[in-house]
């Protein structure tokens, strides 16, 4: 532990599993206070009374409009403040296209595009007043190399990647860093859909990372000086050949 985030406050949505949760406790770890954002009240209780006095929690569904547009006062009203904004939260489709299901497209493009916009239009005028803040996306290396069994997962991380990219040169004069962590597969809750043969493939051969790795890598995003901005951090399973 460095304390390099000491005094700093976090918000992180998706943040009761997976990456958002391995986020939150490592942010804790170096020093800050985290506002925990997920839908799943209970979760967040006890993951909160686990994780001690600096975690806070926010309940709110990221597919409705309102909520995620009133996300910034709550997170002030829970933590005072708000230097990191974490857009994390996400969901998977993979699959063909032709036989895909359209309705389930929908629902990760809101999560996955809509949501995560949303959440960022809300906490950005603050960051922009108080002339600091960062804020993160959990992208997807399928962002920038389109997967061929993911298409439409692909397409959504691709628009995130452009979103970050140009609202990055908007708001660097106001002392705003805008970057993305862009994972290769990670043991979530969003592989639940992949097939037993290849999640059994993935985990023997070793092309399967965990949420620590990305918190890590999270870390070090967040702790480089202020004059620099890690705009895409790729981060893979070394036997991933990409």
């Amino acid at each position: 532990m460095t304390n390099t985030l000491h005094g700093k406050v976090a918000a992180i949505t998706g943040a009761a599993s997976g990456i958002g949760l391995a986020c939150a406790r490592k942010l804790i770890e170096e020093g800050a206070t985290v506002v925990l954002i997920d839908r799943a009240e209970e979760r967040l209780k006890s993951l909160c009374d686990e994780l001690g006095e600096r975690a806070r929690m926010v309940v709110a569904d990221l597919l409705d409009g309102p909520q995620v547009s009133g996300l910034l006062p709550r997170i002030l009203d829970v933590a005072g403040g708000l230097d990191i904004f974490h857009a994390n939260a996400g969901a998977y489709v993979g699959g063909a296209v032709a036989e895909g299901d359209p309705d389930a497209w929908d629902r990760m493009l809101n999560l996955n595009i809509n949501a995560a916009f949303r959440s960022v239009h809300a906490v950005l005028p603050h960051m922009i007043a108080q002339k600091s803040g960062d804020i993160l996306f959990t992208s997807s290396v399928a962002g920038v190399v389109p997967v061929v069994w993911e298409p439409i997962y692909t397409a959504s991380k691709f628009a995130v990647q452009a979103f970050v990219h140009s609202t990055r040169r908007q708001v660097s004069q106001h002392g705003v860093r805008v970057g993305a962590v862009l994972p290769g597969p990670v043991v979530t809750a969003l592989l639940d859909d992949w097939p037993k043969e290849k999640m059994d493939e993935a985990l023997a051969n070793g092309s399967l990372m965990k949420p620590l790795e990305v918190a890590e890598a999270v870390f070090f995003m967040l702790s480089r000086p202020r004059n620099v901005v890690i705009r895409d951090l790729v981060i893979l399973p070394n036997s991933v050949d990409l």
